[in-house]
């Protein structure tokens, strides 16, 4: 069988143009090597007729058997992405590619990129199947909601490996890095053999793009920076998100926030994430106008969404650049006590925005969401940050992702709801004791319901108010008068349309 299905590989990676024909032979002997195998059949071999995820599963799981490999995370891991890169080009081939496309137009270009990057299975598309996901109405419209469940779940032996390593290896620096391209990988660090990145120069900067190999989201992608820095918010940052739209018009793109608390899980390397997905944020209404006496060729607004966020739309970049440094600027060193909003703790900064860039038929519109980090006694997890009656749900940070309205709700909450179901339709298990109340509630409002398909349409439903919550928890500035005072302060001489 592991004939065929080395010669399945060969054809689906043919298929999918990852190789051509005369690549075939170099490309069996480099995956017959790393399987042990001596030969080759002289007779025509049949090729197993399955998707390429499903054939490197079949693949791992005989190098296992012939003991190549332990069945260690890690080590199948490896394995797979090692496989691939035998029918992966080289970056340059890659980017040149690339590079061609876009000359017929920037979608051709991502178009080839991303199917590259699900064709090479850096992208796990088996993986992100397993996730649930659907979406929901909500007052601020209809949102996403992911349960996270792609990514795998470590194995005892996998485990003890990482706790017996003695962690000196510092290459590379992180999971973002440039040197990640074609990392074979070790324990406790992930197989980036297959893995292609593609320049995409940017103020007279190099940065790169990639894809996610867990989208949350259709193209979901990340642009890294070639210097490995902190990231920080500043006047350049809105700049290189709307350059970007410029060069890729169909693509958005964001950046977390550069503190801890309100910023992304990654705070250590400058990056941004990008995608073909309009969110819910994204479709949200002006709540309410007004205009920038200093530029009055924009269109500013504040936007109906439960986190705070101020909409700016011009036609010129550097304009926009201005007008959204102004509103940042301000923000850093904004307070106001009756929001709760402190700039400062002594000399550790509170404010920063998540900023979200977009063009819209020649349009360019910036989202600047405002964020705060200061805690207290009350809410040592922060005071716009989700509160302890919703940690049930989520109790994680607030990324860029979130805060446009897809939320990625923790793997345990597969089986979680499941009792929570069971539980509205008059089942004995109990719920975990931390959604007690909130199951009691749903009785209580909907009594024993008979009829599962019902039971989970309301459970979704529900979800879904709790995730408004989560992101109202975010908002700094709750109401219109909190609004009118950082206006007021943005400008002198603001004029509500």
């Amino acid at each position: 069988m592991i004939y065929q299905q080395l010669e399945g590989l060969i054809q689906q990676a043919l298929n999918a143009q990852l190789i051509e024909r005369d690549d075939v032979i170099y490309a069996r002997n480099q995956v017959m090597n790393l399987l042990k195998l001596e030969s080759f059949p002289n007779k025509a071999v049949e090729a197993a007729d399955d998707t390429i995820p499903n054939l490197l599963e079949s693949v791992v799981a005989y190098a296992i058997t012939q003991g190549i490999i332990m069945d260690v995370l890690d080590d199948k891991e490896i394995l797979s992405a090692n496989i691939m890169n035998c029918f992966v080009a080289r970056p340059s081939a890659i980017n040149g590619v690339f590079q061609q496309k876009y000359s017929e137009s920037p979608i051709a270009a991502t178009d080839y990129f991303y199917e590259l990057s699900k064709n090479s299975n850096y992208i796990q598309m088996n993986r992100i199947a397993k996730n649930i996901s659907y979406k929901v109405d909500t007052a601020y419209g209809e949102m996403d909601v992911t349960i996270n469940l792609s990514k795998p779940e470590k194995d005892p032996e996998q485990i003890k490996r990482e706790r017996t390593l003695k962690q000196t290896i510092n290459y590379p620096k992180c999971l973002l890095c440039k040197e990640n391209e074609g990392y074979t990988g070790r324990t406790g660090y992930p197989a980036r053999a297959n893995h292609r990145i593609v320049n995409v120069p940017l103020l007279g900067e190099n940065w790169y793009l990639q894809y996610s190999p867990y989208v949350y989201y259709n193209e979901h992608s990340i642009l890294l920076s070639e210097e490995h820095r902190d990231m920080k918010i500043d006047k350049s940052v809105f700049e290189r998100l709307l350059t970007f739209t410029d060069k890729f018009p169909h693509y958005f793109i964001g950046s977390n926030a550069d503190l801890p608390i309100v910023g992304g899980s990654i705070l250590s390397h400058d990056h941004y994430q990008a995608g073909r997905y309009e969110f819910a944020m994204t479709r949200a209404e002006d709540a309410f106008s007004f205009e920038l006496a200093a530029y009055p060729e924009i269109d500013a607004a504040v936007v109906k969404w439960p986190l705070s966020v101020i909409r700016l739309r011009g036609k010129d970049i550097n304009r926009l650049v201005a007008a959204s440094d102004l509103v940042f600027q301000t923000w850093q060193t904004y307070s106001d006590e009756q929001a709760q909003v402190a700039a400062f703790t002594g000399e550790t900064p509170h404010n920063t925005v998540t900023p979200i860039a977009r063009n819209k038929n020649g349009q360019f519109e910036i989202d600047l969401v405002l964020r705060n980090n200061r805690t207290t006694n009350e809410h040592p997890l922060g005071i716009f940050h989700p509160h302890a009656d919703v940690h049930h749900i989520k109790k994680e940070n607030i990324g860029l992702i979130e805060v446009m309205g897809l939320a990625v709700l923790p793997p345990r909450l597969k089986d979680e709801l499941a009792d929570i179901q069971g539980y509205l339709m008059g089942e004995p298990k109990q719920p975990e004791e931390y959604h007690m109340d909130w199951a009691e509630q749903l009785k209580t409002e909907y009594g024993t319901l008979e009829n599962e398909e019902d039971a989970e349409a309301i459970l979704q439903k529900e979800l879904g108010k709790k995730f408004v919550r989560v992101l109202e928890d975010a908002g700094v500035l709750k109401d219109r008068q909190a609004f009118d005072r950082f206006l007021h302060a943005l400008t002198t001489k603001w004029v509500q349309v």
